[in-house]
């Protein structure tokens, strides 16, 4: 159809939000080593104009602490100043047994 995949947006989404916590000085690789992992519990998407192949894009994320254990990333898919898509994803705080845990202070200090 010469349009990008719909659930290509979602990857492009997990690229972002995995960027913005590289910029703040921390991997998900070393959040994941401390013990917390932030499984996805809610995504959304809005596509308002499609891209297409070969179209160069800009993906603009930003996070909101929502609770302790919870925290929101809202994302903007942008090509030529104009936004194409808008979304965002809820991630809760999960330890290594798989069960809700509070997020690290080093995450939760950004949003101070």
């Amino acid at each position: 159809m010469g349009f990008v995949y719909y659930a290509n947006y979602f990857v492009w989404f997990e690229v972002a939000r995995t960027d913005w916590l590289r910029q703040t000085g921390w991997t998900y690789r070393d959040m994941e080593r401390e013990g917390v992992s932030l499984p996805v519990i809610e995504a959304h998407c809005e596509y308002r104009q499609p891209a297409r192949y070969d179209d160069e894009i800009e993906l603009r994320a930003r996070a909101t602490l929502l609770t302790p254990v919870r925290i929101r990333f809202d994302y903007d898919v942008v090509r030529d100043e104009t936004v194409t898509a808008t979304g965002h994803t809820i991630h809760a705080a999960m330890d290594a047994n798989g069960r809700p845990c509070r997020l690290p202070d080093r995450v939760r200090a950004l949003f101070v």
